[in-house]
């Protein structure tokens, strides 16, 4: 019997390998960081018998409340991703599962790998009217890269949508990955439209360094970059310094920064009511944008999620914080869950890789009623 983690995003430490319903580990903190929450290992062993792993520092990690009602993901071939049977009591995490083969890979989420990055990127610039940039480079040296969709032109919005912030959403990336593949999409017309009204500036990893090094909510230096938008600098935070630079010099008339969130159990989207600028038409757009996404896709709700910012009391260092008061434009966090949406849940996979990539293309359609509003 074995465990490994020493691969792309993988990230676990064995305590103890006795048995197969014996098994302890601890998962690691990001570099630099007392974040952490993201595990990905594989598990070499006997097929047929019943295991036992217990993940011994859960409760201590960035959010213990993710883990109550929530079942670890696992996968035999690394493309199709179920859940299996988990307990958590306020102290180790528990994973009860009877392997169908001698090796099996678990994850806190379908991982997206660095490797289908570059593949999404690189391919994505085939596209018609479609342009990869590299902007800069992470503390490791990997690309900071943004993929425009479409020429500018003066009736054109500017629309930004940024993905993974915190690397271990990776949920982020697949939502990013379908919104792509329904925009290249000519004979959709939802797409078409947009491509006459905006361009698209869509960076699909922030943060590639945390996501090769199996970090949950860090940079390489340990810098939390949704922190870091007040003043981000080359030094500790790149990643952020090269794509608001960008931002600065397109203009944003909309933005949409991708997450996951560990506790709740909904898609929901966070807005900026408590930015200094906010008025009626930030609020008659934010509304519009919801009901119209509402509308598409019963994956999205608007009753669960985060508390309201009270006038003036907007965090500024947060991406879309600090890009709706600069830009004066339509922004949002868009959050998806680690466990499940309840409103439509699904019993064997939860919320998962395929449907954050059908929730992103569903966006498009509310991007659209918003699109000739936005200025």
């Amino acid at each position: 019997m074995k465990i490994s983690s020493n691969f792309d995003s993988g990230n676990i430490e064995v305590v103890r390998l006795e048995s197969a319903t014996d098994i302890q580990l601890n998962i690691k903190k990001d570099n630099n960081s007392d974040f952490y929450q993201w595990f990905h290992f594989k598990l070499e062993t006997s097929a047929g018998e019943e295991h036992t792993i217990k993940i011994l520092n859960a409760q201590q990690s960035a959010y213990p409340e993710g883990w109550k009602d929530y079942n670890v993901m696992a996968s035999y071939d690394r493309n199709t991703w179920f859940r299996v049977d988990t307990d958590y009591d306020d102290g180790p995490l528990v994973i009860n599962h009877i392997p169908e083969f001698d090796h099996v890979f678990y994850a806190y989420f379908v991982p997206y790998s660095y490797e289908r990055h570059l593949d999404l990127i690189h391919s994505a610039q085939l596209n018609p009217n479609t342009q990869l940039t590299t902007l800069g480079q992470t503390i490791d040296g990997r690309d900071i890269s943004v993929i425009q969709v479409g020429e500018p032109a003066e009736h054109k919005k500017s629309i930004w949508i940024t993905a993974r912030q915190h690397p271990g959403e990776s949920m982020a990336e697949w939502y990013v990955e379908g919104l792509l593949e329904r925009l290249f999409d000519l004979d959709d017309a939802t797409s078409r439209l947009l491509q006459q009204k905006a361009v698209f500036y869509i960076v699909p990893n922030m943060n590639p360094d945390g996501s090769v090094r199996g970090h949950l909510r860090t940079n390489a230096n340990g810098v939390n970059l949704n922190r870091e938008w007040l003043t981000p600098s080359k030094e500790n935070s790149p990643e952020v310094y090269y794509v608001r630079e960008h931002m600065l010099s397109t203009g944003v008339d909309m933005f949409l920064d991708i997450h996951g969130d560990e506790a709740i159990p909904y898609n929901f989207v966070a807005g900026c009511e408590g930015i200094e600028s906010y008025d009626q038409k930030h609020s008659d757009l934010e509304t519009l944008f919801k009901q119209s996404y509402a509308a598409v896709t019963p994956e999205f709700q608007d009753e669960f999620g985060y508390p309201k910012d009270e006038p003036g009391q907007a965090l500024k260092t947060v991406g879309s914080a600090w890009v709706g008061e600069q830009f004066k434009c339509l922004a949002y966090t868009v959050e998806m869950p680690f466990k499940d949406h309840n409103n439509a849940p699904d019993v064997d996979y939860g919320w998962n890789d395929v449907r954050s990539a059908k929730f992103g293309a569903d966006v498009l359609t509310a991007i659209l009623a918003v699109v000739d509003t936005l200025r």
